[in-house]
């Protein structure tokens, strides 16, 4: 047992329990506390083993068939794999009753292995770790097609994130059933990790939802002029998709970044600066609606915290990092860069596609300016992002990290502790590189996604870096 780590800088990293269940619990645990020296840990409440291929789902995520990642640490002796799982308690049937999904279902593996969930989260409590449960924030099990985002036009968008509408009340019924689930199964824990309280924006249609009815009920509901907004950002996704020229990519190219330029579109459509207003109120109304929930059944006590995209992502999926201290303890903006490098790609192969007359070159160059990928954008081409292999360093520079720390801090404003998320993939010179961007700022502490990523040595630098 190791004495309580509450005069330490928070340290946290994300357990998938596959791991749990393949190496032990003790052996994860001296890893986790010897080694890196952690101070808390996050897990979800499910189970898995190996599957035959094709079975179950393909681990490590293919990240929309882009990701070539492959994991550090071998689960089953293999570093990519089909895993089956199941939940890891058994839930009880009639909480679900006035929501129209039917809770996890288990089977077999939670018969035979879910009681391991429930024993690890003992076990890095007497360590003194402070524990976490980590769920989708609108994710429900076989996600209905009537809760489906929808685009502008009434279409499903193409997307890499399988969220459902954060206005759907059958999915916030779903959620509340859910968790009063979880307390009741898991009362040690220290709080809930909200993943995606926002939509996200890893494709371009991505970032155009939500326009289906039950946001159009509740933006109405709540003063916002729906069928305006609806209609200019639906010029707007039409105008990307084929009336985008080099002149205004030039612009955002260029050293001011198209600052400019985005405060004249915004002048001339103040629909679209409500759009965006319109997913920061119904992300803050779905945090609300979790905080409520988790105190509603005997949670009061009970951290709430968030994952989100860092700005200037934030921007388009809504996040308010300053008004989410309202409902939330922490908030933590995600660092995956290789993510970023990703949306180069996803973003500029369906501009080019759209927009034939584009220059590739000062397309990829606007479109890193638009996110905020560095100080000074050398790249030419589009593949010259993508995703970054397992051996390959993440494209992303110090300084543009640092930045989006930073500005997330500010916006913060003291109101809430800021705990951004390091991604475990890549080389270990460039992991160690990442994680010191954040050991150096001023952050209240770190998550790191995930232990599968994290070898022995990546775990012995944590604890060096972070000490």
């Amino acid at each position: 047992m190791k004495p309580s780590q509450s005069s330490k800088r928070f340290l946290g990293i994300t357990v998938v329990p596959y791991y749990v269940l393949y190496e032990g619990i003790e052996k994860v645990l001296k890893n986790l506390v010897n080694r890196a020296d952690v101070t808390a840990v996050a897990c979800s409440p499910s189970i898995g083993v190996p599957a035959r291929e094709g079975e179950g789902r393909f681990q490590p995520p293919d990240d929309a068939g882009s990701s070539p990642r492959i994991f550090d640490r071998p689960l089953w002796n293999k570093k990519a794999l089909w895993i089956r799982s199941a939940p890891s308690f058994y839930p009880c049937e009639s909480h679900y009753s006035e929501t129209p999904y039917n809770p996890p279902q288990p089977n077999d593996l939670t018969r035979k292995y879910g009681h391991i969930v429930k024993d690890f989260i003992d076990a890095a409590c007497d360590y003194g770790l402070k524990v976490y449960l980590q769920i989708g924030a609108s994710s429900p099990p076989g996600l209905h097609d009537e809760d489906l985002p929808l685009l502008p036009n009434g279409c499903l968008p193409k997307r890499m994130a399988n969220i459902g509408s954060l206005a759907s009340e059958a999915i916030r019924s779903y959620n509340r059933a859910y968790i009063r689930d979880l307390l009741e199964n898991y009362p040690q824990i220290a709080g809930v990790r909200l993943d995606w309280p926002e939509y996200p924006c890893y494709m371009i249609d991505e970032a155009f939802q939500d326009f289906s009815s039950h946001v159009q009920k509740w933006a109405e509901m709540r003063g916002f002029d729906f069928g305006s907004i609806r209609q200019k950002v639906g010029d707007l996704y039409d105008y990307l998709h084929g009336g985008l020229t080099n002149r205004e990519l030039a612009e955002i190219a260029s050293p001011d970044r198209g600052k400019f330029l985005m405060l004249r579109l915004l002048r001339r459509s103040p629909e679209t600066l409500e759009w965006l207003r319109l997913k920061s109120a119904l992300s803050l109304d779905l945090l609300r609606d979790w905080r409520d929930a988790l105190t509603l059944c005997g949670g009061e006590d009970k951290e709430l915290s968030a994952n989100a995209f860092s700005p200037p992502f934030s921007i388009l999926t809504g996040f308010d990092f300053y008004n989410a201290a309202d409902y939330c303890s922490a908030v933590s903006p995600k660092l995956y860069t290789m993510h970023w490098s990703m949306m180069v790609e996803f973003w500029g192969s369906e501009l080019l596609a759209a927009n034939p007359g584009l220059e590739e070159s000062i397309l990829v160059k606007a479109l890193a300016h638009l996110f905020d990928l560095g100080d000074e954008i050398t790249a030419e081409k589009i593949s010259d992002y993508g995703y970054p292999k397992p051996n390959e360093p993440h494209p992303i520079p110090n300084e543009a990290q640092s930045r989006k720390i930073e500005q997330v801090i500010a916006e913060a404003a003291g109101r809430v502790q800021v705990t951004p998320i390091v991604h475990g993939y890549g080389p270990l010179e460039d992991f160690c590189r990442r994680l010191e961007v954040v050991a150096e700022s001023s952050a209240d502490g770190v998550w790191i996604n995930r232990y599968g990523y994290l070898s022995d040595e990546k775990l012995d630098a944590i604890g060096e870096i972070w000490r």
